[in-house]
Protein backbone atom coordinates (compact mmCIF):
# COMPACT_ATOMS: atom_id res chain seq x y z
CA UNK A 1 0.00 0.00 0.00
CA UNK A 2 2.86 2.42 0.80
CA UNK A 3 4.30 1.73 -2.64
CA UNK A 4 0.98 2.55 -4.27
CA UNK A 5 0.66 5.76 -2.28
CA UNK A 6 4.20 6.69 -3.31
CA UNK A 7 3.18 6.25 -6.96
CA UNK A 8 0.86 9.22 -6.58
CA UNK A 9 3.77 11.57 -6.01
CA UNK A 10 5.82 10.10 -8.85
CA UNK A 11 3.40 11.59 -11.38
CA UNK A 12 3.99 15.37 -11.52
CA UNK A 13 0.51 16.26 -12.79
CA UNK A 14 -1.30 14.12 -10.21
CA UNK A 15 0.97 15.35 -7.42
CA UNK A 16 0.30 18.98 -8.34
CA UNK A 17 -3.44 18.37 -8.48
CA UNK A 18 -3.54 16.74 -5.05
CA UNK A 19 -1.38 19.43 -3.46
CA UNK A 20 -3.52 22.13 -5.07
CA UNK A 21 -6.70 20.50 -3.73
CA UNK A 22 -5.18 20.25 -0.24
CA UNK A 23 -4.17 23.92 -0.37
CA UNK A 24 -7.65 25.06 -1.41
CA UNK A 25 -9.26 22.99 1.37
CA UNK A 26 -6.82 24.59 3.85
CA UNK A 27 -7.91 28.05 2.70
CA UNK A 28 -11.54 26.99 3.07
CA UNK A 29 -11.01 25.79 6.62
CA UNK A 30 -8.97 28.91 7.42
CA UNK A 31 -11.89 31.12 6.38
CA UNK A 32 -14.16 29.07 8.65
CA UNK A 33 -12.52 30.71 11.65
CA UNK A 34 -13.11 34.33 10.56
CA UNK A 35 -16.34 35.56 12.23
CA UNK A 36 -18.75 38.08 10.80
CA UNK A 37 -18.37 41.42 12.65
CA UNK A 38 -20.92 42.32 15.32
CA UNK A 39 -22.07 38.78 16.28
CA UNK A 40 -22.21 37.21 19.74
CA UNK A 41 -20.95 33.83 18.55
CA UNK A 42 -21.37 32.02 21.88
CA UNK A 43 -25.10 32.74 22.16
CA UNK A 44 -25.63 31.95 18.50
CA UNK A 45 -23.88 28.59 18.84
CA UNK A 46 -26.05 27.73 21.83
CA UNK A 47 -29.14 28.43 19.72
CA UNK A 48 -27.89 26.11 16.94
CA UNK A 49 -27.19 23.34 19.43
CA UNK A 50 -30.89 23.47 20.31
CA UNK A 51 -31.73 23.27 16.59
CA UNK A 52 -29.35 20.38 15.81
CA UNK A 53 -32.10 18.09 14.53
CA UNK A 54 -33.93 20.69 12.45
CA UNK A 55 -33.43 22.04 8.95
CA UNK A 56 -31.04 24.64 10.34
CA UNK A 57 -28.90 21.81 11.68
CA UNK A 58 -28.84 20.22 8.22
CA UNK A 59 -27.82 23.51 6.57
CA UNK A 60 -25.18 23.99 9.26
CA UNK A 61 -23.81 20.51 8.46
CA UNK A 62 -23.49 21.38 4.76
CA UNK A 63 -21.67 24.61 5.67
CA UNK A 64 -19.20 22.75 7.86
CA UNK A 65 -20.40 24.41 11.08
CA UNK A 66 -19.88 27.91 9.65
CA UNK A 67 -23.52 28.91 10.04
CA UNK A 68 -23.65 28.33 13.79
CA UNK A 69 -20.59 30.55 14.22
CA UNK A 70 -21.74 32.91 11.42
CA UNK A 71 -18.31 33.08 9.85
CA UNK A 72 -17.63 34.73 6.50
CA UNK A 73 -18.39 31.32 4.90
CA UNK A 74 -21.70 30.89 6.76
CA UNK A 75 -23.82 30.50 3.61
CA UNK A 76 -21.53 27.77 2.31
CA UNK A 77 -22.28 26.45 -1.17
CA UNK A 78 -26.06 26.24 -0.69
CA UNK A 79 -26.74 29.31 -2.91
CA UNK A 80 -24.62 27.77 -5.67
CA UNK A 81 -26.39 24.40 -5.38
CA UNK A 82 -29.80 26.10 -5.46
CA UNK A 83 -28.81 28.17 -8.52
CA UNK A 84 -27.51 25.04 -10.28
CA UNK A 85 -30.77 23.21 -9.61
CA UNK A 86 -32.80 26.13 -10.98
CA UNK A 87 -30.83 26.32 -14.23
CA UNK A 88 -30.79 22.56 -14.72
CA UNK A 89 -34.55 22.50 -14.34
CA UNK A 90 -34.87 25.43 -16.74
CA UNK A 91 -32.84 23.61 -19.39
CA UNK A 92 -35.57 20.97 -19.41
CA UNK A 93 -38.62 23.24 -19.54
CA UNK A 94 -37.22 26.35 -21.28
CA UNK A 95 -36.36 25.70 -24.92
CA UNK A 96 -33.82 28.57 -25.47
CA UNK A 97 -31.72 27.28 -22.56
CA UNK A 98 -32.00 23.71 -23.89
CA UNK A 99 -30.69 24.86 -27.29
CA UNK A 100 -27.91 26.79 -25.58
CA UNK A 101 -26.84 23.71 -23.65
CA UNK A 102 -26.65 21.68 -26.86
CA UNK A 103 -24.21 24.16 -28.41
CA UNK A 104 -21.29 22.52 -26.63
CA UNK A 105 -18.68 24.13 -24.42
CA UNK A 106 -19.65 27.67 -25.42
CA UNK A 107 -23.27 27.17 -24.38
CA UNK A 108 -22.33 25.44 -21.12
CA UNK A 109 -19.94 28.25 -20.25
CA UNK A 110 -22.74 30.76 -20.77
CA UNK A 111 -25.08 28.80 -18.49
CA UNK A 112 -22.31 28.53 -15.89
CA UNK A 113 -21.84 32.30 -16.03
CA UNK A 114 -25.57 32.88 -15.42
CA UNK A 115 -25.44 30.36 -12.57
CA UNK A 116 -22.72 32.44 -10.92
CA UNK A 117 -24.81 35.59 -11.23
CA UNK A 118 -27.80 33.85 -9.65
CA UNK A 119 -25.55 32.52 -6.87
CA UNK A 120 -24.58 36.09 -5.98
CA UNK A 121 -28.24 37.19 -6.08
CA UNK A 122 -29.33 34.30 -3.84
CA UNK A 123 -26.43 35.07 -1.50
CA UNK A 124 -27.65 38.66 -1.17
CA UNK A 125 -31.22 37.54 -0.43
CA UNK A 126 -30.25 34.89 2.10
CA UNK A 127 -27.69 37.07 3.89
CA UNK A 128 -30.22 39.91 4.07
CA UNK A 129 -32.80 37.53 5.60
CA UNK A 130 -30.22 36.28 8.13
CA UNK A 131 -29.25 39.82 9.10
CA UNK A 132 -32.88 40.92 9.59
CA UNK A 133 -33.60 37.76 11.60
CA UNK A 134 -30.69 38.43 13.92
CA UNK A 135 -31.66 42.08 14.37
CA UNK A 136 -35.46 41.81 14.69
CA UNK A 137 -35.82 38.22 15.82
CA UNK A 138 -33.35 38.14 18.69
CA UNK A 139 -35.85 39.51 21.23
CA UNK A 140 -34.18 39.63 24.61
CA UNK A 141 -31.22 37.53 23.39
CA UNK A 142 -28.40 39.85 22.24
CA UNK A 143 -27.16 37.96 19.18
CA UNK A 144 -26.06 41.29 17.67
CA UNK A 145 -23.81 43.64 19.62
CA UNK A 146 -24.65 46.79 17.64
CA UNK A 147 -27.89 46.30 15.61
CA UNK A 148 -28.74 48.76 12.91
CA UNK A 149 -28.51 49.41 9.14
CA UNK A 150 -24.73 49.30 9.32
CA UNK A 151 -24.78 45.75 10.68
CA UNK A 152 -27.27 44.63 8.01
CA UNK A 153 -25.16 46.11 5.20
CA UNK A 154 -21.93 44.64 6.61
CA UNK A 155 -23.52 41.18 7.02
CA UNK A 156 -24.90 41.17 3.46
CA UNK A 157 -21.55 42.25 2.03
CA UNK A 158 -19.54 39.77 4.13
CA UNK A 159 -21.70 36.68 3.62
CA UNK A 160 -22.26 37.32 -0.10
CA UNK A 161 -18.54 37.77 -0.66
CA UNK A 162 -17.87 34.59 1.31
CA UNK A 163 -20.27 32.42 -0.70
CA UNK A 164 -18.90 33.86 -3.96
CA UNK A 165 -15.36 33.03 -2.86
CA UNK A 166 -16.44 29.48 -1.93
CA UNK A 167 -18.01 29.08 -5.38
CA UNK A 168 -14.69 30.14 -6.92
CA UNK A 169 -12.76 27.71 -4.70
CA UNK A 170 -15.01 24.82 -5.74
CA UNK A 171 -14.59 25.62 -9.42
CA UNK A 172 -10.81 25.80 -9.00
CA UNK A 173 -10.74 22.34 -7.42
CA UNK A 174 -12.83 20.92 -10.27
CA UNK A 175 -10.64 22.51 -12.96
CA UNK A 176 -7.16 22.29 -11.45
CA UNK A 177 -7.48 19.82 -8.58
CA UNK A 178 -8.72 16.28 -8.13
CA UNK A 179 -12.38 15.40 -7.62
CA UNK A 180 -15.60 17.40 -7.69
CA UNK A 181 -14.95 20.75 -6.01
CA UNK A 182 -18.34 21.43 -4.43
CA UNK A 183 -18.68 17.89 -3.10
CA UNK A 184 -15.18 18.03 -1.60
CA UNK A 185 -16.01 21.27 0.21
CA UNK A 186 -19.05 19.60 1.79
CA UNK A 187 -16.89 16.56 2.56
CA UNK A 188 -14.29 18.71 4.32
CA UNK A 189 -16.95 20.47 6.38
CA UNK A 190 -18.43 17.16 7.59
CA UNK A 191 -15.15 15.35 8.27
CA UNK A 192 -13.81 18.21 10.38
CA UNK A 193 -16.53 17.46 12.94
CA UNK A 194 -15.53 13.80 13.34
CA UNK A 195 -13.18 14.37 16.34
CA UNK A 196 -15.90 16.36 18.12
CA UNK A 197 -18.45 13.61 17.46
CA UNK A 198 -16.13 10.92 18.80
CA UNK A 199 -15.41 13.06 21.86
CA UNK A 200 -19.13 13.44 22.58
CA UNK A 201 -19.63 9.70 22.26
CA UNK A 202 -16.76 8.97 24.66
CA UNK A 203 -18.20 11.44 27.18
CA UNK A 204 -21.57 9.69 27.04
CA UNK A 205 -19.85 6.40 27.81
CA UNK A 206 -17.98 7.90 30.78
CA UNK A 207 -21.07 9.62 32.19
CA UNK A 208 -23.38 6.65 31.52
CA UNK A 209 -25.79 8.98 29.73
CA UNK A 210 -28.29 6.18 29.02
CA UNK A 211 -27.74 4.24 32.22
CA UNK A 212 -27.28 0.50 31.86
CA UNK A 213 -28.17 0.74 28.16
CA UNK A 214 -25.18 3.02 27.39
CA UNK A 215 -22.69 0.36 26.29
CA UNK A 216 -25.22 -1.61 24.16
CA UNK A 217 -26.42 1.67 22.60
CA UNK A 218 -22.88 2.67 21.61
CA UNK A 219 -22.22 -0.80 20.19
CA UNK A 220 -25.46 -0.61 18.20
CA UNK A 221 -24.39 2.77 16.82
CA UNK A 222 -20.92 1.55 15.81
CA UNK A 223 -22.30 -1.62 14.19
CA UNK A 224 -24.94 0.43 12.37
CA UNK A 225 -22.31 2.84 11.03
CA UNK A 226 -20.12 -0.06 9.85
CA UNK A 227 -23.11 -1.72 8.16
CA UNK A 228 -24.13 1.53 6.45
CA UNK A 229 -20.59 2.14 5.19
CA UNK A 230 -20.33 -1.44 3.86
CA UNK A 231 -23.74 -1.11 2.18
CA UNK A 232 -22.73 2.21 0.59
CA UNK A 233 -19.47 0.76 -0.75
CA UNK A 234 -21.27 -2.32 -2.12
CA UNK A 235 -23.94 -0.36 -4.00
CA UNK A 236 -21.59 2.40 -5.21
CA UNK A 237 -19.43 -0.24 -6.87
CA UNK A 238 -22.41 -2.10 -8.36
CA UNK A 239 -23.20 -1.79 -12.03
CA UNK A 240 -25.40 -3.28 -14.72
CA UNK A 241 -23.34 -4.52 -17.65
CA UNK A 242 -24.97 -4.53 -21.07
CA UNK A 243 -23.07 -6.77 -23.55
CA UNK A 244 -21.98 -4.98 -26.72
CA UNK A 245 -20.65 -6.69 -29.86
CA UNK A 246 -18.65 -4.82 -32.49
CA UNK A 247 -18.88 -6.13 -36.04
CA UNK A 248 -15.79 -6.72 -38.14
CA UNK A 249 -14.94 -3.92 -40.56
CA UNK A 250 -12.26 -3.48 -43.20
CA UNK A 251 -10.45 -0.17 -42.75
CA UNK A 252 -7.90 0.21 -45.53
CA UNK A 253 -6.07 -3.10 -45.55
CA UNK A 254 -6.75 -3.94 -41.91
CA UNK A 255 -9.61 -5.93 -40.40
CA UNK A 256 -11.03 -3.97 -37.44
CA UNK A 257 -13.61 -4.87 -34.81
CA UNK A 258 -15.09 -8.23 -34.03
CA UNK A 259 -14.61 -7.80 -30.29
CA UNK A 260 -17.04 -8.19 -27.41
CA UNK A 261 -17.27 -5.67 -24.59
CA UNK A 262 -19.92 -4.26 -22.28
CA UNK A 263 -21.59 -0.96 -21.48
CA UNK A 264 -21.36 -0.39 -17.70
CA UNK A 265 -24.31 1.41 -16.09
CA UNK A 266 -23.81 2.22 -12.41
CA UNK A 267 -26.73 1.48 -10.11
CA UNK A 268 -26.27 4.88 -8.48
CA UNK A 269 -24.95 7.00 -11.31
CA UNK A 270 -25.99 10.23 -9.60
CA UNK A 271 -23.81 9.59 -6.55
CA UNK A 272 -24.63 11.84 -3.61
CA UNK A 273 -26.01 14.66 -5.74
CA UNK A 274 -29.73 13.65 -5.47
CA UNK A 275 -29.42 13.68 -1.66
CA UNK A 276 -27.66 17.07 -1.66
CA UNK A 277 -30.23 18.51 -4.04
CA UNK A 278 -33.18 17.15 -2.05
CA UNK A 279 -31.77 18.39 1.26
CA UNK A 280 -31.01 21.86 -0.11
CA UNK A 281 -34.46 22.25 -1.65
CA UNK A 282 -36.27 21.21 1.54
CA UNK A 283 -34.03 23.22 3.84
CA UNK A 284 -34.28 26.47 1.86
CA UNK A 285 -37.96 27.26 2.69
CA UNK A 286 -37.53 26.14 6.30
CA UNK A 287 -34.92 28.82 6.86
CA UNK A 288 -37.80 31.30 6.92
CA UNK A 289 -39.36 29.42 9.83
CA UNK A 290 -36.93 31.15 12.17
CA UNK A 291 -37.02 34.46 10.32
CA UNK A 292 -38.61 37.59 11.72
CA UNK A 293 -38.86 40.57 9.39
CA UNK A 294 -39.82 43.91 10.96
CA UNK A 295 -41.43 42.15 13.90
CA UNK A 296 -43.42 39.67 11.78
CA UNK A 297 -42.59 36.09 12.76
CA UNK A 298 -43.30 33.39 10.20
CA UNK A 299 -43.38 30.69 12.87
CA UNK A 300 -46.13 32.49 14.83
CA UNK A 301 -48.22 33.06 11.71
CA UNK A 302 -51.57 31.25 11.54
CA UNK A 303 -50.94 30.28 7.91
CA UNK A 304 -47.19 29.57 7.84
CA UNK A 305 -46.87 28.25 11.40
CA UNK A 306 -48.61 24.87 10.88
CA UNK A 307 -46.80 24.39 7.55
CA UNK A 308 -43.37 24.94 9.08
CA UNK A 309 -44.31 22.75 12.03
CA UNK A 310 -45.35 19.88 9.71
CA UNK A 311 -42.14 20.24 7.66
CA UNK A 312 -39.70 19.96 10.55
CA UNK A 313 -37.11 17.20 10.30
CA UNK A 314 -38.54 13.97 11.72
CA UNK A 315 -42.13 14.86 10.89
CA UNK A 316 -43.96 12.45 8.50
CA UNK A 317 -44.66 15.10 5.84
CA UNK A 318 -41.01 16.19 5.79
CA UNK A 319 -39.81 12.60 5.40
CA UNK A 320 -42.38 11.94 2.65
CA UNK A 321 -41.29 15.01 0.69
CA UNK A 322 -37.65 14.05 1.25
CA UNK A 323 -38.29 10.61 -0.26
CA UNK A 324 -40.13 12.10 -3.25
CA UNK A 325 -37.37 14.68 -3.80
CA UNK A 326 -34.64 12.01 -3.76
CA UNK A 327 -36.49 9.92 -6.35
CA UNK A 328 -37.14 12.98 -8.53
CA UNK A 329 -33.55 14.22 -8.48
CA UNK A 330 -32.19 10.71 -9.03
CA UNK A 331 -34.10 10.50 -12.31
CA UNK A 332 -33.50 14.14 -13.15
CA UNK A 333 -29.73 13.88 -12.64
CA UNK A 334 -29.45 10.68 -14.67
CA UNK A 335 -31.40 12.34 -17.51
CA UNK A 336 -28.75 15.05 -17.63
CA UNK A 337 -25.59 12.93 -17.53
CA UNK A 338 -26.90 10.01 -19.63
CA UNK A 339 -28.49 10.34 -23.06
CA UNK A 340 -29.52 6.93 -24.49
CA UNK A 341 -29.96 8.41 -27.99
CA UNK A 342 -26.34 9.58 -28.06
CA UNK A 343 -25.15 6.21 -26.74
CA UNK A 344 -27.09 4.38 -29.48
CA UNK A 345 -25.77 6.72 -32.20
CA UNK A 346 -22.17 6.28 -31.08
CA UNK A 347 -22.54 2.50 -31.01
CA UNK A 348 -24.01 2.46 -34.51
CA UNK A 349 -21.31 4.83 -35.78
CA UNK A 350 -18.54 2.43 -34.73
CA UNK A 351 -20.36 -0.74 -35.77
CA UNK A 352 -21.47 -1.80 -32.30
CA UNK A 353 -24.75 -3.41 -31.35
CA UNK A 354 -26.41 -5.14 -28.42
CA UNK A 355 -27.07 -8.81 -29.25
CA UNK A 356 -30.76 -9.32 -29.99
CA UNK A 357 -31.50 -5.56 -30.16
CA UNK A 358 -31.67 -3.59 -33.40
CA UNK A 359 -29.37 -0.56 -33.66
CA UNK A 360 -30.85 2.92 -33.45
CA UNK A 361 -34.07 3.71 -31.63
CA UNK A 362 -34.57 0.15 -30.33
CA UNK A 363 -31.12 0.28 -28.70
CA UNK A 364 -31.86 3.68 -27.16
CA UNK A 365 -35.17 2.41 -25.79
CA UNK A 366 -33.50 -0.71 -24.40
CA UNK A 367 -30.81 1.33 -22.61
CA UNK A 368 -33.43 3.79 -21.36
CA UNK A 369 -35.56 0.95 -19.90
CA UNK A 370 -32.56 -0.46 -18.02
CA UNK A 371 -31.61 3.01 -16.76
CA UNK A 372 -35.16 3.53 -15.53
CA UNK A 373 -35.12 0.30 -13.52
CA UNK A 374 -31.66 0.59 -11.97
CA UNK A 375 -32.19 4.29 -11.19
CA UNK A 376 -35.20 3.30 -9.11
CA UNK A 377 -33.00 0.81 -7.26
CA UNK A 378 -30.40 3.53 -6.74
CA UNK A 379 -33.03 5.95 -5.43
CA UNK A 380 -34.35 3.34 -2.98
CA UNK A 381 -30.78 2.77 -1.81
CA UNK A 382 -30.31 6.51 -1.21
CA UNK A 383 -33.57 6.64 0.73
CA UNK A 384 -32.59 3.68 2.93
CA UNK A 385 -29.14 5.06 3.70
CA UNK A 386 -30.50 8.54 4.40
CA UNK A 387 -33.54 7.66 6.49
CA UNK A 388 -32.86 4.43 8.40
CA UNK A 389 -30.05 5.83 10.60
CA UNK A 390 -32.04 9.03 11.09
CA UNK A 391 -35.12 7.08 12.21
CA UNK A 392 -33.04 5.04 14.66
CA UNK A 393 -31.36 8.17 16.02
CA UNK A 394 -34.26 10.65 16.24
CA UNK A 395 -37.28 8.57 15.18
CA UNK A 396 -40.15 9.59 12.94
CA UNK A 397 -43.06 11.31 14.64
CA UNK A 398 -45.86 9.14 13.31
CA UNK A 399 -47.89 9.93 16.43
CA UNK A 400 -48.37 13.45 15.04
CA UNK A 401 -50.44 12.13 12.13
CA UNK A 402 -54.10 13.12 12.09
CA UNK A 403 -56.48 10.29 13.10
CA UNK A 404 -53.64 7.72 13.23
CA UNK A 405 -51.80 9.44 16.08
CA UNK A 406 -53.43 7.45 18.94
CA UNK A 407 -52.51 4.17 17.23
CA UNK A 408 -48.82 5.10 16.95
CA UNK A 409 -48.81 6.42 20.53
CA UNK A 410 -49.15 2.81 21.69
CA UNK A 411 -46.06 1.71 19.74
CA UNK A 412 -42.58 1.56 21.34
CA UNK A 413 -41.10 5.01 21.95
CA UNK A 414 -37.93 4.23 20.00
CA UNK A 415 -40.01 4.15 16.81
CA UNK A 416 -41.49 7.64 17.27
CA UNK A 417 -38.70 9.28 19.29
CA UNK A 418 -35.66 7.20 18.30
CA UNK A 419 -32.91 5.96 20.57
CA UNK A 420 -31.80 9.47 21.48
CA UNK A 421 -28.31 9.27 19.98
CA UNK A 422 -26.64 12.61 19.38
CA UNK A 423 -23.79 11.48 17.17
CA UNK A 424 -22.37 13.77 14.52
CA UNK A 425 -22.64 11.38 11.59
CA UNK A 426 -26.13 10.47 10.45
CA UNK A 427 -27.17 8.66 7.30
CA UNK A 428 -26.95 11.67 4.97
CA UNK A 429 -23.50 12.73 6.18
CA UNK A 430 -22.17 9.15 6.01
CA UNK A 431 -23.46 8.84 2.45
CA UNK A 432 -21.77 12.10 1.44
CA UNK A 433 -18.47 11.25 3.14
CA UNK A 434 -18.20 7.71 1.76
CA UNK A 435 -19.52 8.63 -1.69
CA UNK A 436 -17.22 11.62 -2.18
CA UNK A 437 -14.23 9.68 -0.82
CA UNK A 438 -14.86 6.81 -3.25
CA UNK A 439 -15.31 9.15 -6.24
CA UNK A 440 -12.08 10.97 -5.40
CA UNK A 441 -10.13 7.72 -4.96
CA UNK A 442 -11.50 6.44 -8.28
CA UNK A 443 -10.27 9.58 -10.05
CA UNK A 444 -6.83 9.23 -8.47
CA UNK A 445 -6.79 5.58 -9.50
CA UNK A 446 -7.73 6.44 -13.08
CA UNK A 447 -4.74 8.82 -13.25
CA UNK A 448 -2.46 6.03 -12.00
CA UNK A 449 -3.78 3.44 -14.45
CA UNK A 450 -3.59 5.89 -17.35
CA UNK A 451 0.14 6.22 -16.67
CA UNK A 452 0.67 2.46 -16.38
CA UNK A 453 0.69 2.28 -12.58
CA UNK A 454 -1.37 -0.21 -10.58
CA UNK A 455 -4.35 1.21 -8.74
CA UNK A 456 -4.90 1.03 -4.99
CA UNK A 457 -6.65 -2.35 -5.10
CA UNK A 458 -4.51 -4.07 -7.71
CA UNK A 459 -5.62 -5.28 -11.09
CA UNK A 460 -7.32 -8.53 -10.13
CA UNK A 461 -8.97 -7.11 -7.00
CA UNK A 462 -10.30 -4.16 -8.93
CA UNK A 463 -12.06 -6.41 -11.43
CA UNK A 464 -13.58 -8.63 -8.74
CA UNK A 465 -14.63 -5.59 -6.76
CA UNK A 466 -17.27 -4.72 -9.36
CA UNK A 467 -20.70 -6.20 -8.81
CA UNK A 468 -23.11 -6.99 -11.62
CA UNK A 469 -26.85 -6.46 -11.32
Amino acid sequence: MLEKLANIFRIPELRNRILFTAGVLFVYRLGSHIPTPGINTQLLEQFFQQQSGSALGLVDMFSGGNLRRLTVFALGIMPYITASIIFQLLTVVYEPLARLQKEGDLGRKKITQWTRYMTVALGVVQSFAIALTLVHGSGSVPYVTHPGPGFVLMTVLTLTTGTTFIMWLGEQITDRGIGEGMSLLIFAGIVVGLPHGVEELVQKVHTQAWGAFTIPAVLILVVLMAAVVAFIVFVERSERRIPVQYAKRIVGRRLMGGQSTHLPLRVNSGGVMPVIFAASILSAPLLFANASIFGYSFRDSRFFGPIFEALRSGEPWYELLYIVAIIFFAYFYISIIFRPDDIADNMRKYGGFIPGIRPGKRTADFVNDILTRITLIGAIYLIIVSLIPQILISGIHLNHLWLLGPFFDRMPTWITNGLGFNFYFGGTSLLIVVGVAMDTVNKVESHLIMRHYDGFSGKSARIRGRRSW
